[in-house]
C-alpha cells in the first residue's frame, strides 16, 4: 500500500504547497475502500454515478488511478470511512490525462479535502508523465468551477447535452508541464461515425479551420470518404489514402502538398489477394496521373518534425498518417489532424473517440504527444510509410470569418 501524506513534500513547479487538514491522508484505494466509495457516490450524485463494478475495474486498470481521502490515524487494514476520492484516467501514448470524477463527504467539506485531492491528482498525473490534465464540470455546478479556477485550470469549451439530465458540460484543462507554451490552430473537433472513415473527418477538420463555411455533416464524411478510398483492408471497407485526400481537398478549391516516403502503392502491404492488389495499383496510378493533372505537388520523402511545424505556422494545417498501435493496441493506419506545436510536444485531433475504454470526445481534442513519442508513431506497416497531405487556403483567397452558426470550435 502506497500513503501519500497532504500537503505532498512534492509538488508541481510553480504550485504552493497544498495547504490542507494535517490530519487529512490520500493513499491509493484498494478493494477495501469499494464500500465506502459506492456510498460516498450514491451520496454525492443524484444521477451518471460510477457502479461497484466500475469502481472494481478502476481499481484493476493500469490506465487510471483511483486515490481516496481518510483522517490520517484511520486503522491501516480495515475499511474506513472515507472523506472523498478523485479518479484520474490515462490515454496509452498521449500525455494528457483526464479527471473523470472526484467526490468529498458532506461532512468533510470545508477542511480542503477537495483541493488537497486535486493536487495529488495532479501529482500522479505529473508522476506518470502526462503534462496536462482536463476534465468536465457540469454548467450549473459553480463551487466546483470555483475550486478549479483558482487552482489555475482554464475553461476552453462546452459539451452539449452531456449528462443525464442534458446539463452542459463545462471543459477545463491546466498544463502541468512549465516548459510547454504550445501555439494551436482554430481547428474543430469532428467525430468520425464509421470506424473507416478517419482520413474523411481530418481533412473535414483542416477544411473547416480555413473555411469556416465547409460543413461538418455525415453527407460530407461520406462523400470524401467515396472519393478518397483507394485501399482494401484485411476486411471490411477501405479507407483513405494520402493521394485521394489530397485530390478530395484540391477539387473543393484547396491547396494541397502531398509528403510521402515511398514511390509504391500505398499501404499495399494491408492485403494479400493478388486481385485486391491490382485493384489498388491500377486506383494508385489513376490518382497520380490525376493529381498531376491538377498539378499538386507531391514530394517522395520525409517531412521532418521542425519543417512540418514550420509549415503549420506559416498557416497550413497537416494531415498525418499514424499507426494507432501505440495508442488504440490495434494494427490499422489512422489518419489524425496535427492542430499545434510546443517545445515537447504534438498537438492532434484524434477523430476516433473509444468509448470502449470510458472515453469522450475531449480526450481526442488536442491530444498532446510527446514529439519523441509522435515520430515513432507517425508511421505505418513493415515498410514504415510516412505520409502528410498539407491543407492550406488559396494564395488568392483572403480568410473568411466564421458566421454565428458555424463556430470555430464546433464539437461533432
Amino acid at each position: 500500500m502506497t500513503l501519500t501524506p497532504i500537503p505532498s513534500p512534492v509538488h508541481l513547479p510553480g504550485e504552493r504547497p497544498a495547504v490542507a487538514d494535517a490530519a487529512l491522508l490520500i493513499r491509493a484505494a484498494e478493494s477495501r475502500d469499494l464500500n465506502g466509495l459506492v456510498a460516498l457516490e450514491r451520496a454525492s450524485f443524484p444521477g451518471d454515478r460510477l457502479t461497484r463494478r466500475q469502481f472494481r475495474y478502476m481499481l484493476a486498470r493500469a490506465q487510471a488511478t483511483l486515490l481516496v481521502a481518510t483522517e490520517s490515524d484511520a486503522p491501516v487494514d480495515t475499511a474506513v470511512p472515507l472523506l472523498g476520492y478523485v479518479l484520474v484516467l490515462f490515454n496509452r501514448a498521449t500525455s494528457v490525462a483526464r479527471l473523470y470524477s472526484i467526490a468529498v463527504a458532506e461532512a468533510a467539506r470545508g477542511r480542503g479535502v477537495g483541493r488537497a485531492l486535486v493536487l495529488a491528482a495532479e501529482r500522479a498525473t505529473w508522476d506518470a508523465e502526462r503534462a496536462y490534465l482536463r476534465l468536465e464540470i457540469r454548467r450549473d455546478n459553480i463551487a466546483s468551477q470555483r475550486l478549479f479556477e483558482r487552482l489555475g485550470y482554464r475553461r476552453f469549451g462546452v459539451l452539449s447535452d452531456y449528462y443525464d439530465d442534458h446539463m452542459e458540460a463545462l471543459r477545463y484543462e491546466k498544463q502541468l508541464s512549465p516548459h510547454t507554451g504550445r501555439e494551436q490552430a482554430r481547428v474543430p473537433f469532428y467525430e468520425q461515425t464509421l470506424d473507416f472513415t478517419c482520413g474523411a473527418s481530418s481533412l473535414m477538420m483542416a477544411m473547416h479551420a480555413l473555411d469556416p463555411e465547409v460543413a461538418l455533416d455525415r453527407t460530407l464524411e461520406l462523400r470524401i470518404w467515396r472519393e478518397a478510398t483507394t485501399v482494401f483492408m484485411t476486411s471490411g471497407h477501405g479507407g483513405c489514402g494520402p493521394f485521394g485526400l489530397a485530390l478530395a481537398a484540391h477539387a473543393r478549391g484547396f491547396s494541397v502538398e502531398v509528403f510521402v516516403n515511398d514511390r509504391g502503392v500505398p499501404l499495399i502491404d494491408s492485403v494479400r489477394s493478388p486481385e485486391k492488389k491490382e485493384v489498388m495499383r491500377l486506383v494508385h496510378e489513376d490518382m497520380l496521373a490525376e493529381a498531376a493533372r491538377a498539378g499538386v505537388p507531391v514530394t517522395y520523402g520525409t517531412l521532418g518534425l521542425d519543417e512540418l511545424e514550420g509549415r503549420c505556422t506559416a498557416g497550413a494545417v497537416p494531415l498525418v498518417l499514424i499507426s494507432s498501435y501505440r495508442i488504440y493496441a490495434e494494427k490499422f493506419p489512422h489518419w489524425v489532424v496535427v492542430t499545434g506545436f510546443d517545445r515537447g510536444f504534438v498537438y492532434v485531433h484524434d477523430p476516433y473517440v473509444d468509448y470502449e475504454q470510458g472515453e469522450t470526445p475531449i480526450d481526442s481534442m488536442n491530444m498532446p504527444i510527446q514529439k519523441a513519442e509522435f515520430r515513432r508513431m507517425a508511421r505505418y506497416g513493415r515498410a514504415g510509410l510516412q505520409a502528410v497531405v498539407l491543407v492550406s487556403r488559396p494564395a488568392d483567397v483572403a480568410p473568411r470569418a466564421p458566421s454565428r452558426a458555424a463556430g470555430a470550435d464546433a464539437d461533432g
